[in-house]
């Protein structure tokens, strides 16, 4: 007769009905909109080598306020690159499966808490940190604007525009994160009721 306990038998799972498992299911028609958003990512990649190259070719005759811009031009590619990574990840672990990534030495640090939430919260970041280089790529461009002998590609309405919507960005992601822990503080007080 052997000591050893019993382990319990996990709970077994009712059968899903046809039309649960057709809903269910269709979260996989967003795996191609994922493998595309992979694709835009190595666009990216051959449009960051192509601008690194540029720079590297005109070291010697572009003007530091050059230069300045093309670096700008690089960190907004990273920046989108960044954005895209975190639409692709956090997308697909939201809304279509698992990654399962526990304990792998990669796993990005806001994936093991990251929720529809979460993600909404972190893109709106992301898109006012790209918003921010266009803004300053735009000042930097702008800098002698309406000054004698000077033409540039920006009027002073074009640049005004720019700033409005960089503040709509930012007034966005503050009533996103102001909304979220509205809703955050409805369900800590809901649970803490619950459990008198």
């Amino acid at each position: 007769m052997s000591t050893t306990p019993e382990t319990p038998l996990p709970p077994k799972r009712l059968p899903m009905r046809p039309i649960p498992v057709l809903i269910f299911g269709s979260r996989w028609l967003q795996l191609p909109l994922y493998v595309g958003l992979i694709v835009a990512q190595a666009v990216y990649v051959v449009l960051f080598l192509k601008e690194l190259w540029h720079l590297i070719a005109h070291s010697f005759d572009f003007s530091e306020q050059q230069i300045m811009l093309v670096v700008l031009g690089l960190i907004d590619v990273v920046m989108i690159s960044n954005l895209l990574v975190m639409v692709i990840v956090g997308g697909y672990e939201t809304f279509v499966s698992r990654l399962n990534l526990q304990g792998h030495p990669d796993e990005p640090e806001w994936l093991g808490h990251v929720n529809a939430s979460v993600l909404k919260i972190k893109l709106a970041m992301a898109i006012i940190g790209i918003s921010s280089i266009h803004l300053l790529r735009t000042f930097i461009e702008a800098g002698g604007l309406g000054a004698p002998g000077r033409t540039s590609n920006y009027t002073a309405e074009g640049v005004m525009w720019q700033t409005i919507i960089h503040t709509v960005f930012i007034l966005s992601a503050i009533g996103i994160a102001y909304v979220d822990k509205l809703s955050n503080d409805a369900v800590a007080r809901d649970s803490g009721g619950h459990h008198h």
